[in-house]
Order: C-alpha cells, then sequence, then structure tokens
C-alpha cells in the first residue's frame, strides 16, 4: 500500500484557501421550503381567481377543473423538483444531498400522481359532453390538441423516470443506466410547455398568470444551465484538471490523484464529493459522484474507490495526463457544519473514505476525535493509512470486523449481537451526546447508526451523513 504523507495538510478547523465563509445556515433550508410551498399555493389562488370554484358546478365541468387544478400543481411540482437537483450552491449547501434527494423524490412522485390525475380528470370532463366515451375524447384530445402528442411523450418519459425510481427497479439497475434514464425528466418538462402554452387557458389568462410561468420556467431553466453546465465548464477550463497518477491501494481499491492549475483556488473541504468525467473516450460522458479520500492540500484531490462495476473499473485503466471534468463540490459532510469542538466519525467499507478525509481536517488534539470503522473481514480500506493519521492527530480509532447481525438491522457486526446499537455506541463514545456525529455508508447501516445517535441523545443538527447510494 502506499500512504501519503500524513502530517496535517491544512490548518486545522479552517477552510481550505478558496472556501469563503462557512457553510449556508440552515435558515437558508426554511426559506427555500417556504418559497416552494408559497409557490404552490399562489397556483392555487390563481386557480381560482380564473374562476376555478365556479367552474365546480356541474359534473363535467367540474370534472375538467379539477384536472386543470391537478394539472398544474402537476406543473409547477415537476419544476420545482428539477429546481431541487439544478445543483444551486445556496439550496445544495443549505440541505445537503442526501435531504434533497428525499424530498425531490416526494416532490416527484406526487407530480407523477397529479399528472395522471390531470390526464383523467380531462378526459372525464370532456367526455361528458360528447358521444365519444372516454377513449374516443381522450384519443380525440391527443390527436386534435395543439401540443397534445408532445405532451403525451412528455408524460411517458417522466413515467418512465419515476417506475426506475421505485426501490426495487433501482437496485437492479447500474448507476450508469440510472443516471442517463433521469435526464429524460429535463425531456418531460420540456415536451410539456407546447401544451400548456396552445391549450392551456391558465397559462393565458392573465398578465399575471403569463409572466409567472414564463417567469418561472425561464428561472428553472437559467439555473440548470447555469449550474450544472456553465459553472462546471468554467471551473474545468479554469482548473485544467488532469489524472496525476493511480494507486492500488489494496485487492479492489484503488485511488487517483488529480492535479492542475490554480488547485487552492477550489472552493472545496473535506468530505465533500464531485461528480467526475475521465476523459479518455469511451464512457466519458456519465459522471459518477466520488468523495475526496484525503483533505484538500492546495495542489491535489484524491478519491478513493472500490471496484464494484464498469466505473469504478476504468479509474483502475486511467494514465496520467488524462483530462478530467468537475461538478461541484456538494455535499455538507465537512467540518464547516460543526456545532462542537468534538466529532465522531463512523463510517462502514468505502463509506470512511469522506471521513478520512474530514479527520485529516478537523483540529488534532487527544480524544477530539473518535473514528469508528465498520469493516467485513479482510476489506479494511486505506486501514493503515487510518490507524497512522488517527494516532498523528490524537484520535481515537475503534475497527468493528465481522459479518453483518442477521436478525435485526443493526450498524453492529454479529460479534455484538448482544448489544443494544445505542448502548454499543455509548460504550464506545460515553460522551457522544456532546459531539458532532458524522456518518457515511450503505443506507440502511447508516440509518441504523443515526437511530442508535439518537437514542443516544445527539440532537438532530449535530448528525450529519452523506448517502452511499444512488
Amino acid at each position: 500500500m502506499t500512504s501519503p504523507t500524513l502530517s496535517p495538510r491544512t490548518l486545522p478547523g479552517k477552510a481550505p484557501r478558496g472556501v469563503r465563509g462557512g457553510p449556508t445556515p440552515l435558515w437558508w433550508r426554511d426559506l427555500s421550503g417556504a418559497t416552494g410551498w408559497a409557490v404552490v399555493l399562489f397556483v392555487v389562488a390563481l386557480w381560482v381567481h380564473e374562476g376555478g370554484l365556479t367552474d365546480l358546478a356541474g359534473w363535467g365541468n367540474g370534472l375538467t377543473s379539477l384536472g386543470r387544478l391537478a394539472g398544474l400543481l402537476a406543473s409547477v411540482l415537476l419544476l420545482i423538483q428539477v429546481a431541487l437537483m439544478a445543483r444551486i450552491p445556496v439550496v445544495e449547501q443549505a440541505w445537503g444531498q442526501d435531504e434533497l434527494a428525499r424530498v425531490h423524490r416526494v416532490v416527484g412522485f406526487t407530480s407523477i400522481w397529479l399528472m395522471l390525475a390531470h390526464i383523467g380528470l380531462t378526459t372525464l370532463g370532456y367526455a361528458d359532453g360528447t358521444t365519444l366515451g372516454v377513449v374516443g375524447t381522450f384519443l380525440d384530445q391527443v390527436l386534435h390538441s395543439g401540443g397534445m402528442l408532445l405532451a403525451l411523450a412528455g408524460t411517458v418519459a417522466l413515467l418512465m423516470v419515476v417506475v426506475t425510481s421505485v426501490r426495487r427497479a433501482r437496485r437492479r439497475l447500474r448507476y450508469e443506466s440510472w443516471h442517463l434514464l433521469h435526464l429524460y425528466a429535463y425531456l418531460g418538462a420540456g415536451l410539456a410547455l407546447p401544451h400548456q402554452l396552445w391549450t392551456g387557458t391558465d397559462f393565458r389568462a392573465s398578465t399575471v398568470s403569463t409572466v409567472f410561468w414564463w417567469g418561472l420556467y425561464a428561472a428553472v431553466l437559467a439555473a440548470v444551465v447555469v449550474f450544472r453546465v456553465l459553472l462546471p465548464l468554467i471551473r474545468t477550463r479554469r482548473h485544467r484538471l488532469v489524472v496525476g497518477r493511480v494507486v492500488h491501494e489494496a485487492p479492489g481499491v484503488v485511488s487517483v490523484h488529480v492535479v492542475g492549475r490554480d488547485m487552492h483556488r477550489l472552493p472545496v473541504r473535506a468530505g465533500q464529493f464531485f461528480q467526475w468525467r475521465f476523459l479518455d473516450g469511451q464512457g466519458w460522458t456519465r459522471a459518477n459522484p466520488y468523495s475526496l479520500s484525503a483533505a484538500p492540500d492546495g495542489r491535489a484531490l484524491r478519491i478513493t474507490a472500490r471496484v464494484v462495476g464498469d466505473s469504478t473499473d476504468r479509474l483502475t485503466r486511467l494514465r496520467p495526463g488524462v483530462p478530467v471534468a468537475i461538478e461541484g463540490p456538494y455535499g455538507r459532510l465537512h467540518e464547516g457544519v460543526a456545532t462542537s469542538e468534538r466529532a465522531v466519525l463512523i463510517g462502514a467499507g468505502i463509506g470512511i473514505t469522506p471521513l478520512r478525509a474530514l479527520l485529516e481536517s478537523l483540529p488534532a488534539g487527544r480524544d477530539r476525535t473518535v473514528l469508528i470503522q465498520r469493516v467485513r473481514s479482510g476489506e479494511d480500506v486505506l486501514g493503515a493509512e487510518l490507524e497512522d493519521l488517527a494516532r498523528s492527530r490524537g484520535a481515537r480509532h475503534y475497527v468493528l470486523a465481522g459479518p453483518r447481525i442477521k436478525d435485526r438491522t443493526s450498524w453492529l457486526p454479529e460479534q455484538y449481537s448482544l448489544w443494544a446499537d445505542a448502548t454499543a455506541l455509548r460504550h464506545l463514545v460515553p460522551d457522544i451526546a456532546e459531539r458532532d456525529v458524522y456518518v457515511c455508508g450503505p443506507t440502511p447501516w447508516m440509518d441504523a447508526v443515526v437511530a442508535a445517535a439518537r437514542d443516544c441523545g445527539v440532537p438532530d443538527a449535530a448528525v450529519h451523513t452523506e448517502q452511499f447510494a444512488y
């Protein structure tokens, strides 16, 4: 194993040069959430103002009016869903990727159900005044109303995204396939726009409605273009990143060191992650998320991954000089969110890598940091390096090895099955309630750790997670 120098490479407890100020305040999360709700309520108010309630009189008109409302709400939630994953810096830093992903999923499922309700209700409403029947009315609308064919195609694209977002379906898909399919969300939103312009009376009912809807579409489009396209291109071009070297840390574990120009100006903290594209041939268009496994030192960035699929296997074949494109940095798993001077870092498997970087950047001092590493037998990631780093930083380092407990969901290995989760955590770290807790690993395992930490009295504001899954 090749280990880097373990002396501290950034000032303890301070952000690297290029990172201005602290993290985005948590009240920004409340503000952005309140803004989202205000936008939704404003859509309802527009529907009421344009006669939505009065149109409820009568069976056919009532169904059509409710269908209009469902369509309007589906549209605004779809735009909010896209905005949530547009990587807007203040939103991403206020919520964190884990929480954003959860909200994004809830909003997405709600939006598609409302969209289906819109199609069903309006079809029933229009069918009430014709002799075509429900199926005939639906076909007539699709074939003869402006933009309806495009809207139907957009709905199919969005349904494809939703189906592949179901947990059982996600488990059967490779990350690359899942990521590619989710790009259809942008296509679905775009295909719905002509239908709303040509046949959506609420879009053109008043100057306020027109300005609101056009402004909302323009704002979301601008956010996607600026933060998902232009900013990554600017940073990639400015820093001219290339692969410096590739280190095979252990069987099935590889580290990639990336170097570039003016690296000290890259606004990244230890514990954060980038979306990486290695421009070495086929597959470069697909970005993959990897956390930093070493604190940024102004000269290079390092990621470490376990080889489990095509994307991670590519890392083993990279050669020095391969250009690298990045999106980010993302994530709130960094020292800037700390609420205490002491911390507990708890990681499992390859999820230990951002915690290794975080350990390097947290203030050094005897017992200021406790590192708990959960491993299976023979798969200790960066084990010797972590041990040396913990010793140099004055941290306590525990390695809990062995297969998982089979008869309950637990963060402990099988040999500790007689221990309750919270009891074991309190035994290892008696003062855990007064520390920040940073957790990274597989989702069910993380949920068990977080539950145990809360049972130990750790407040929610002191629990910081990074989900090691898509």
